[in-house]
């Protein structure tokens, strides 16, 4: 038996996030019903993350153990012919025996994509958060740097999946603008429920003077959500990257 891993990306904007539901659509079940039809197994995948509803992936990883028949080269394009449009397996390697999509990840790299202007634009819509008023990026910058390192991060997570410990470590929290297009990138060690969305929040409103940036230290040691910044809308937030060592771990750069 195989422990196969793929590289896949997906639009979340109809799915009710990864993680397989009772009585909603999510991109894991979508993604376990077209292995179903290609390789004739029913199976669960194992995922990178728990991408909530709404949220995209540039690049995500899941892995599952199968005796399918079917070539590695050739299996994206047996399950890209069984998935919708708007997931794509980019390409399967065959993974150690000890590989898990989650457990084996070194890191992430979730960006968050603002549309800064007063007027909408169409074609992004699902794809951005729009956000009319005027964001200063040099004072998102500075409050970016104070997320840098590692830190107890509970003041910027939502109540949801229990964790040994709400310690992490962000390895670059950067914000760049393109025109009226804010990119906002955070790579981590691992991330709580949310936290990136707060992460972006906490930077916005250390935009327009709500906090100031100095203050992030002192707001991450008491640990107070009901102090840092909102939780962004999800459909701003992509899984941009994910790092693994191995074979794995060069397929995702491939892509």
């Amino acid at each position: 038996m195989k422990n196969i891993a793929l590289c896949l990306r997906y639009d979340g904007s109809r799915y009710h996030g990864w993680q397989v539901q009772k009585n909603d659509i999510t991109v894991a079940e979508t993604l376990e019903q077209a292995i179903f039809k290609a390789c004739g197994e029913r199976l669960r995948v194992v995922g990178c993350g728990r991408t909530d509803a709404g949220v995209h992936a540039l690049r995500y990883c899941a892995n599952f153990r199968s005796d399918t028949r079917i070539p590695l080269q050739r299996l994206p394009l047996a399950l890209n012919a069984r998935l919708p449009e708007d997931i794509a397996v980019l390409e399967a390697v065959e993974a150690g025996d000890g590989f898990n999509a989650i457990g084996s990840c070194i890191k992430k790299e979730y960006i968050y994509k603002i549309w800064n202007s007063t007027i909408r634009d169409p074609f992004l819509e699902k794809r951005v958060c729009f956000y009319p008023q005027r964001l200063d990026t040099e004072r998102m910058l500075k409050a970016a740097a104070a997320f840098e390192g590692t830190h107890d991060f509970r003041a910027v997570r939502s109540v949801g999946t229990e964790t040994k410990t709400t310690v992490r470590t962000v390895h670059w929290c950067r914000v760049e603008r393109d025109g009226e297009l804010i990119t906002v990138s955070v790579c981590a060690d691992g991330f709580l429920y949310n936290m990136c969305r707060a992460i972006v929040g906490t930077l916005v409103y250390a935009s327009y003077g709500k906090l100031e940036p100095g203050e992030i230290p002192a707001l991450l040691e008491k640990g107070d959500r009901r102090l840092t910044g909102p939780t962004m809308p999800p459909q701003g937030l992509y899984l941009n990257r994910v790092w693994y060592d191995g074979p794995v771990g060069d397929m995702m750069a491939r892509h």
